[in-house]
């Protein structure tokens, strides 16, 4: 978590900057094919995560969307055979342009953002 000093003065502006980097850069990834939405977020974390506890955990926080919205999109891809899975990649879709930009701009305002519905695998 963020530390107690920060908390108090709040995370300075390059560490916000590469924080909501961490974020939009998921949608700089959905513009190719592949997992380029993942590796994004993965690749700014994985560089800066030890410079600053605040870009850590919002860097943590869009990996963990990332991948679980990668679970979920092949789940939904499966379902299409039943129809359910076409509207389950539709609200996939929504959520997967939608919210990175709402965390990096709460990250840019100091927050660590909480993405709902993400299953925490890196903690």
């Amino acid at each position: 978590m963020v530390d107690e000093q920060e908390s108090l003065t709040g995370p300075d502006e390059e560490a916000r900057k590469w924080a909501m980097l961490c974020h939009l850069a998921a949608l700089v990834g959905l513009l190719g094919n592949g997992i380029g939405f993942l590796l994004g977020p993965l690749a700014v974390w994985l560089v800066k995560r030890d410079t600053d506890p605040f870009v850590d955990e919002n860097g943590k926080e869009a990996v963990n969307f990332q991948i679980t919205m990668l679970i979920a999109a092949a789940v939904s891809a499966v379902l299409v055979l039943v129809a359910i899975g076409i509207l389950m990649l539709i609200v996939i879709g929504v959520m997967m342009v939608v919210l990175p930009i709402v965390a990096g701009l709460k990250a840019r305002d100091g927050e660590v953002y909480r993405y709902p519905m993400t299953i925490r695998f890196i903690k």
